[in-house]
């Protein structure tokens, strides 16, 4: 069997729902060919008569995982503003031998260009200047293949400490991964995010794991996708984009010149790169957790 037989034998349940969604029974796809950039879900960028598509899908993931990205795809696109975010056809939880799944509208990639990087600041700030009810956000969305908590809180210190830093360390500490006095120093830290963090906090639209590889340049301008998102204080969005680097000066400075960050910021910032490294630390381990360790003892 050749390699592009394979795909689309891979891809027959990829096919069935395109011609479900785009009301077109007789569809077929041309092609079906992998698509790198990802280390949790298997991809294909679906060639068909009608444009091209691109899907995700895992045999092995939380059933509503797509569901949540699905969500979030819709949050940001309807928060308008430049940047690209692909339209989603469908997202289905598995259902028998069939894997969960989502189709969404393929960006096809295009060189950077001058001008992106203050693009792709405006592009958020515009985003994140969409106010929000509460926080929170009407599904679980998932940070990798983390859950997120995104039941309403009264308070962005209550969601931040109880729906973002808690579940994590108890999940650490349940596995065996937290040593006494770790657990103690998050815990501490926990106890301390209401004296932390800004209480004046509006809810604001985020896109919840915007490190550089969920930013694409594509032909009409940058893109964002893979989503986690949720209705925070628009400062954590910024502890991810910090802690991986991949984001120039460029991108900030317009970012606070179309929504100024408040004073403080800074301080702050490793305070929310935490949530982050206690996630990368369930996921991956390595020196994520000593580096978390490292952040909380500057809030203790």
């Amino acid at each position: 069997m050749s390699a592009r037989a394979g795909s689309l034998g891979r891809a027959a349940f990829l096919e069935a729902a395109l011609r479900e969604a785009l009301a077109e029974p007789a569809l077929e796809l041309h092609a079906a060919e992998p698509v790198g950039g990802g280390c949790i879900h298997h991809a294909l960028r679906l060639r068909t008569p009608l444009g091209d598509w691109f899907a995700k899908w895992n045999d092995d993931c939380a059933p509503d995982l797509f569901l949540g990205e699905a969500a979030g795809l819709h949050a940001l696109r309807e928060a308008g503003g430049p940047l690209r975010i692909p339209e989603v056809l469908v997202a289905r939880e598995p259902a028998g031998d069939r894997p969960a799944f989502i189709l969404m509208e393929y960006l096809a990639p295009g060189p950077g260009k001058a001008g992106d990087d203050e693009a792709l600041g405006r592009g958020l700030a515009a985003i994140h200047a969409r106010p929000a009810a509460a926080f929170g956000f009407p599904v679980t969305t998932y940070c990798g293949p983390t859950p997120q908590d995104n039941r309403e809180a009264g308070s962005w210190s209550e969601f931040y400490a109880e729906r973002r830093l808690r579940p994590l360390v108890s999940r650490l500490d349940a596995e065996g991964r937290l040593g006494r006095s770790e657990r103690e120093l998050f815990e501490r830290v926990i106890a301390r995010v209401p004296a932390l963090v800004d209480t004046g906090a509006r809810p604001a639209l985020i896109h919840g794991d915007l490190w550089s590889g969920n930013v694409l340049a594509t032909a009409l301008g940058p893109a964002l996708v893979d989503p986690a998102c949720a209705a925070c204080d628009r400062e954590l969005e910024l502890g991810i984009t910090t802690l991986f680097g991949g984001f120039s000066e460029r991108f900030f400075s317009a970012y606070d010149e179309a929504l100024p960050l408040g004073p403080g910021w800074r301080e702050r910032n490793p305070l929310y790169q935490l949530y982050h490294l206690l996630n990368h630390q369930l996921i991956f381990g390595g020196h994520y957790g000593s580096e978390a360790v490292r952040v909380a003892r500057r809030y203790v």
